[in-house]
This record gives structure tokens, C-alpha cells and sequence, in this order.
């Protein structure tokens, strides 16, 4: 086996080790300045900003192309879900009804009104009253 110390990769380690330990001590020492909490924050308060003012600007643009916007598409797909779910439970309890009816009726179906006219095999021999 080769000596630890001539070895090129473990060389490569302990540098990338040593570098990583420099960056990390350098990031520590940045990030915890009052100076980098303040750019922070600005830089979080601009971006909220500007997300606010594009959204507003494609509200209006919506509008004036007389399209829904994202909260009106929200709403609609709330109220869409809302029937598919009721629409859902009317099947159900028609499928439960169906189902008891079908099964205290032993196969019947609902009565038939009376019949009003009569077949004409029972008339009475086919010829004029």
C-alpha cells in the first residue's frame, strides 16, 4: 500500500476538507452580520414587492381580456368539487334505493296503469260492431 501522505486522493480530501472548514468559517462570519441581515430583509421585502405588483398587473390584464383570474379559477374548481361531491351522494342514495326497491319487489317492476284498449284478438271476431 501506498504512504497516506503521498496518497493523491487523500491529499484531495484533506483539501477539500480544509476549504470547506475556510467557507464555512467565512459564511458564518458574513451571515451573522447586521449588515447581511439588513441586505436580507431588503432583498426579501423587494421580492415580496414586486411578487404583489406582477400580481396585480396580470389581475388587471385578465380583467381587460375578460378572462378568470387564478382566484376566480380557484373558487370555480371549490364549487365544481362541491357538486361532483353531492352529485356523488344523490348517486348513492339512488343506487341504495334502487337497490331496496329492487330487492322487497322480488324482481317486480312498479305496477302498470289499466290497459284502455283492448287487443284486437279479443274484439269479437274481426267484423263491424
Amino acid at each position: 500500500m501506498s504512504d497516506k501522505s503521498t496518497d493523491p486522493v487523500q491529499v484531495w480530501h484533506t483539501m477539500l476538507a480544509e476549504m470547506e472548514k475556510g467557507f464555512n468559517a467565512m459564511a458564518n462570519q458574513v451571515m451573522g452580520s447586521e449588515q447581511f441581515s439588513k441586505v436580507t430583509h431588503q432583498i426579501t421585502g423587494a421580492s415580496v414587492g414586486a411578487q404583489k405588483t406582477v400580481g396585480d398587473l396580470m389581475e388587471r390584464y385578465l380583467v381587460s381580456m375578460n378572462l378568470p383570474s387564478r382566484a376566480q379559477m380557484t373558487t370555480m374548481a371549490e364549487r365544481l368539487q362541491s357538486i361532483e361531491s353531492q352529485l356523488n351522494e344523490i348517486r348513492a342514495l339512488l343506487n341504495r334505493v334502487h337497490g331496496d326497491a329492487a330487492s322487497q319487489g322480488n324482481g317486480m317492476s312498479a305496477p302498470r296503469p289499466p290497459r284502455t284498449k283492448q287487443p284486437p284478438s279479443a274484439a269479437g271476431g274481426g267484423g263491424a260492431p
